[in-house]
């Protein structure tokens, strides 16, 4: 009897299974609802970051079609974008057992791409992964250019620079879609390459579109190496603080009292020695504030980040004239009055290469966000100058 159940259980399972394999695709209430306006619609979402109303138009597009290889795949890089990528490799799988073409292959990259960027995994085995998806593909179609592009992005997040700077001047060769992408991006890694970060915290600094305060901390310790540029060239520092004669039976002793750190919102940061080293340099427009918190995850804009090249530079070469030293002096730029707090340090800043304004308008933007890729610009220029 209890083998007759178990046989009827099998039976009635494998039946659910084949129910399922066979399902009946959602019938389609107008001309437009098909898989792929779904999909191109939910990879809209996707780069908005909507990713809940993204995976509802990959849905329909399976509703539609149960085999819908776009489906899955918009899928898989759904759950890549939340970070859930167990399900994002299941469904990015599901869609290459459907995929007559390479769609899938190349979200598989992203996929990679994704973990890369997240930390999920060891990047010099995730980029092998990557090529042997790019290489299958690209037997396929070797012309295809979002294939080239998304590779250049995976090996961008690998910080392989010159094969990212390979892969986008194909696409550009191409000239098919991702061209404007491409050269954006190409435009980026040529400048990382220009910069030649020496450090890992560097490169990666460097595929940022907007450092924030910590992100320039690492820098100036890691890539200008500021501790060591303060000690060689910089002020010195004397011990004037008060000390009780010999002999005197009660001395005031400041270790004896509590002392707040200078800031108390860096525990746990990833760059906190970075930015402790920083802190004790004195940089201006680095200080922590009044209230001991340093706002790390603040960001940088270019006239604080001229004020910050300009006490570096003034500090090394004991040079106390360059924060006056365009005082009354004409702007310009249309975007700079003469009597702008960082006017002088932009002056100083641009005068020597550091930083640049708008070729075309002339327009200096002291407001804008400074990308890793200027920043490393402006601390390569500055070190040849000092020779350092």
């Amino acid at each position: 009897m209890l083998t007759r159940i178990k046989s009827f259980i099998f039976l009635l399972a494998a039946v659910m299974v084949v129910a399922a394999g066979c399902a009946k695709p959602a019938p389609s209430v107008s001309v437009m609802d098909t898989p792929e306006y779904h999909y191109k619609n939910g990879l809209k979402y996707l780069d908005n970051d909507q990713i809940d109303e993204a995976m509802k138009s990959f849905d329909r597009a399976i509703a539609l079609d149960p085999k819908s290889a776009l489906g899955y795949i918009g899928k898989g890089l759904a759950f890549g974008k939340k970070g859930d990528f167990k399900a994002a490799f299941s469904n990015m799988s599901k869609a290459g057992d459907y995929d007559k073409g390479i769609e899938s292959r190349i979200g598989m990259i992203r996929l990679y791409t994704m973990q890369m960027v997240a930390g999920a995994g060891k990047s010099d085995d995730l980029l092998k992964d990557a090529e042997s998806e790019f290489s299958g593909a690209r037997k396929k179609d070797p012309n295809s250019a979002p294939l080239h592009y998304y590779m250049a992005m995976a090996y961008k997040a690998g910080l392989q620079f010159e094969k990212s700077s390979d892969m986008f001047r194909k696409v550009l060769d191409l000239n098919k879609e991702f061209t404007s992408e491409a050269n954006v991006e190409w435009a980026v890694i040529q400048k990382v390459q220009r910069a030649a970060p020496g450090t890992e915290i560097g490169r990666k600094i460097a595929l940022i579109d907007k450092i924030d305060r910590a992100d320039v901390a690492a820098l100036f310790d890691q890539e200008m190496d500021l501790e060591k540029l303060f000690t060689k060239r910089g002020p010195q520092n004397y011990d004037t603080t008060f000390k009780a004669p010999e002999g005197t039976t009660t001395r005031f002793s400041p270790e004896q009292t509590t002392k707040m750190a200078p800031a108390t919102d860096i525990d746990g940061h990833w760059l906190k020695p970075s930015i402790d080293r920083v802190i004790a340099l004195q940089v201006r427009g680095l200080e922590p504030g009044p209230t001991h918190t340093f706002e790390p995850d603040k960001l940088i804009s270019k006239g604080e980040f001229a004020l910050m090249l300009e006490d570096i530079l003034i500090k090394v070469s004991g040079d106390e004239k360059l924060a006056t030293k365009y005082i009354g002096a004409t702007s310009p730029f249309p975007d700079v009055r003469n009597d702008h707090y960082a006017f002088s340090a932009i002056m100083t800043a641009t005068s020597r290469g550091f930083l640049e304004a708008d070729k075309a308008t002339g327009v200096f933007n002291p407001l804008a966000p400074v990308s890793g890729a200027d920043a490393l610009l402006a601390i390569r220029e500055f070190k040849n100058q000092l020779k350092f």
